[in-house]
């Protein structure tokens, strides 16, 4: 599981640090690059939700293995190809392991460690933030070991890793149920009828509305409002995502150990909340204060995920819980910094945009109220009719 966690976002960081290289080998544009740093979010939402039914029919193990290997072979070929439109297309198919890699993982936990959510959780999510990191950070160094620097070199290297989740895959028992879950299916209504499973995808998109933010546009407001360089910039927000790794660990575990997690939640957004007052405030002088108080806030993003398997009881409603989750997230996460693109634009300044994020803010303390509360998702749902 943690060789496959590792594995899931690695196919959209390490893009970023040889996309200049990638555009001028083969001729990307400016408008497809745009697509490319779309695609994610895209991906995520549409395939992820198709999951559910490949693991029913084909099972878990399987269906983990055509991920991995689906990311393993668009990792390698598009690293090979000199066509922007077919670097897109492999892209989709590196990004469509990643989507059902999403949605399986809260699902594995959920069967293998019904009783250690928390702890399982924490420890996949810390090695996917480390994955994440990793791929932003060492691509370059990669890319460089082939002289002149092959971006090629540094983009195909990742599907190794992804062979690597690929073959630790093959270890798992052909039979994946557990003796304590005896379902293939959920025996109740679909979860859209749920106000549980729809708080949970509000709070999940709402996490990520701030994170695809913080990832996207905070570089460029720290050089526009507190007047650093574009290095220095490029370091707080470096530091905010490697501040992901040591709150995974902590904070599925601090959450998984108690029945209501309300308080936790508005102590997540507490903290953003105030990184933002902040960086408003007095973005030079605190500016490190800031970026530690939104990394602490990023804590949501793992809460979100251990929420999943904390808000059901069978292993059947956890799959169909993760992919509605995840998906509908995903298609808000991808409005953020798109608006928040339109909003700075248009006014020339950072007033308006920070209103999106505090209103996004509100929106995740809301949600999170109401999945922060002991309840699970079938509570909600009677049984299908006859």
């Amino acid at each position: 599981m943690l060789l496959a966690a590792v594995n899931l976002r690695t196919a959209v960081t390490s893009v970023g640090p040889v996309l200049d290289e990638l555009q001028h080998d083969i001729d990307l544009s400016s408008t497809l690059a745009g697509v490319l740093t779309t695609l994610p979010v895209i991906s995520f939402a549409v395939l992820g939700s198709l999951t559910p039914r490949l693991a029913r029919r084909f099972g878990e193990k399987h269906t983990l293995l055509g991920a991995l290997g689906l990311m393993a072979v668009g990792l390698a070929l598009r690293a090979l190809v000199g066509s922007p439109w077919a670097f897109l297309l492999l892209s989709v198919l590196a990004l469509a392991g990643g989507a059902m890699g999403n949605v399986l993982l809260p699902v594995l936990v959920k069967r293998f460690f019904p009783h250690r959510i928390g702890p399982a959780t924490a420890a996949y999510t810390t090695v996917m933030a480390t994955g994440t990191t990793l791929a932003a950070g060492i691509t370059v160094p990669l890319a460089n070991l082939r002289e002149p620097m092959s971006w090629r070199f540094g983009l195909g290297a990742w599907a190794g890793l992804a062979v690597v989740g690929l073959l630790a895959t093959l270890l798992l028992p052909e039979r994946l149920r557990s003796r304590h879950d005896t379902s293939t299916s959920p025996t109740h209504r679909p979860l859209h009828h749920s106000r549980t499973a729809w708080a949970l995808a509000i709070f999940f998109g709402s996490q990520s509305v701030q994170a695809y933010v913080q990832f996207g546009w905070f570089a460029l407001f720290f050089r526009e409002r507190a007047g650093v360089s574009a290095t220095a910039a490029g370091v707080l927000v470096a530091a905010l995502t490697a501040f992901a790794i040591p709150i995974s660990m902590v904070i599925p575990s601090f959450a998984g150990r108690r029945s209501d997690q309300r308080a936790l939640i508005m102590g997540l957004t507490a903290c953003t909340v105030v990184a933002y007052i902040g960086m408003l405030v007095a973005p030079a002088a605190g500016a490190w204060a800031w970026v530690v108080l939104a990394g602490i806030g990023s804590g949501a993003f793992p809460l979100a995920l251990t929420m999943i398997g904390l808000r059901t009881r069978s292993v059947a409603t956890t799959s169909d819980l993760s992919a509605f989750a995840q998906s509908v997230g995903y298609v808000l996460a991808g409005t953020g910094p798109l608006l928040v693109g339109v909003l700075h634009g248009t006014t020339g300044g950072w007033t308006w945009p920070f209103v999106l994020l505090f209103a996004d803010l509100a929106l995740m303390a809301a949600a999170g109220w109401v999945i922060g509360k002991h309840r699970y998702v079938e509570d909600d749902l009677g049984p299908v009719p006859a």
